[in-house]
């Protein structure tokens, strides 16, 4: 468990966060690293990935960036390889990175899309579990934190795809939990970051004005403060927007 009285609770610890280019992943990795953890980012746009890596840097923390493109087929295992042989254990995982299809009707979804987005939101998550259970095991105090949506539980007109997909996720790191209960050390948590001020928030609501939801801060700030603490697998919240 995480000491979280001091000023760097996961000092020493490795952290992956996955969708670490921008928004609410970018944010959890200045987080985390400002806690003290070196985070390893990833995301498919390298430049941006540079720019999350030396905020970083200037704040006094660790970080190493490490594009993939979760839908690259090996990307995973091949990033899996890298973390076991410089790190050899992976003590926090934040499966964040999401791919939001086109509101439509069922009936309209365009199935390249909507196959793009599996393989992002479903398929990757998958993937990552597989890859990354062995090094999780690895770690005194391993902690995996699934970002969701409302959607995914109560389904809404129009987003089908992305509910559709985001529910399975959701089933993925539940059934994850469940099976590694009992046999290791690794808690899964499912967070539901509510509405937030990010370019996935500006596509699905382009009339919003930005200004009205919380920061990725405000997400970023509570993944962190939760991730030090003794939740039990299964946990789930939502973070809700600032009084």
């Amino acid at each position: 468990m995480s000491d979280t009285g001091s000023e760097k609770p996961f000092e020493g610890q490795i952290a992956l966060v996955t969708g670490a280019s921008r928004g609410i992943g970018a944010a959890t990795a200045q987080a985390l690293a400002a806690a003290g953890a070196h985070v390893v980012l990833t995301a498919r746009d390298t430049k941006a990935l540079e720019g999350v890596e030396q905020a970083i840097f200037e704040a006094g923390g660790s970080a190493t960036i490490a594009p993939v493109d979760l839908i690259e087929p090996d990307g995973i295992a091949r990033l899996a390889t890298a973390v076991s042989q410089r790190w050899g254990k992976l003590d926090i995982l934040v499966i964040n990175a999401a791919i939001l299809p086109e509101l439509t009707s069922v009936t309209d979804i365009d199935q390249k899309a909507f196959n793009k987005a599996l393989t992002t939101n479903v398929l990757a998550t998958q993937a990552l579990i597989a890859n990354f259970d062995p090094l999780l095991r690895k770690s005194a105090d391993a902690r995996v934190v699934g970002m969701t949506t409302t959607v995914a539980g109560q389904p809404r007109a129009f987003w089908g795809a992305y509910g559709a997909t985001k529910a399975a996720f959701e089933v993925l790191l539940d059934c994850y939990g469940q099976e590694t209960a009992k046999l290791s050390k690794i808690r899964v948590a499912i967070v539901n970051p509510g509405a937030t001020r990010t370019a996935m928030r500006a596509r699905a609501y382009p009339g919003e004005a930005p200004a009205s939801v919380k920061p990725p801060e405000v997400v970023a700030d509570r993944l962190v403060t939760l991730l030090g603490e003794t939740f039990p697998t299964g946990h789930r919240e939502t973070v809700n927007q600032p009084a």
